[in-house]
């Protein structure tokens, strides 16, 4: 289970009063803040012309993102892409409990890695709260 510390209730409460829509699950990744929604919430959590995320960046003064909350293992691709968008991964694994990232090149790994692995420990993070698995990019 994650746990939610008083600046991501803070950002969840903001979406919520903003947009009207719920969530629990808010991250940092790539100096964003990204919040996981229901599938069919999207929509009304972006809001029209994307005024609810313009509302919420000025409030806290980082870039937003609205990405479609996994169900389980089977979305697992899906979400990781949302996650580390723009950057395109080759696929999406589970080994031994261990959830794989295959990047494809060198490029891709290098983003996904960050500069003193810290997109990389951004995305472990990720991965143990939402699948509660460790993490390998490969």
């Amino acid at each position: 289970m994650a746990v939610i510390d008083m600046r991501a209730m803070r950002y969840i409460n903001l979406l919520d009063k903003i947009s009207k829509v719920k969530t629990r699950r808010c991250f940092v990744y790539n100096n964003s803040i990204l919040f996981a929604v229901n599938r069919t919430e999207v929509s009304r959590a972006i809001g029209s012309s994307a005024s609810n995320i313009k509302r919420i960046q000025e409030h806290i003064g980082r870039k937003v993102r609205v990405i479609k909350e996994a169900n389980g293992i089977a979305n697992a691709k899906e979400f990781i892409e949302d996650v580390v968008a723009p950057v395109s991964l080759r696929s999406v694994e589970v080994r031994d409990g261990v959830m794989v990232i295959v990047a494809g090149n060198t490029q891709s790994k290098a983003s996904l890695i960050g500069r003193d692995k810290q997109r990389y420990f951004e995305l472990k993070r990720i991965v143990n709260d939402v699948f509660d698995m460790d993490l390998k990019i490969i």
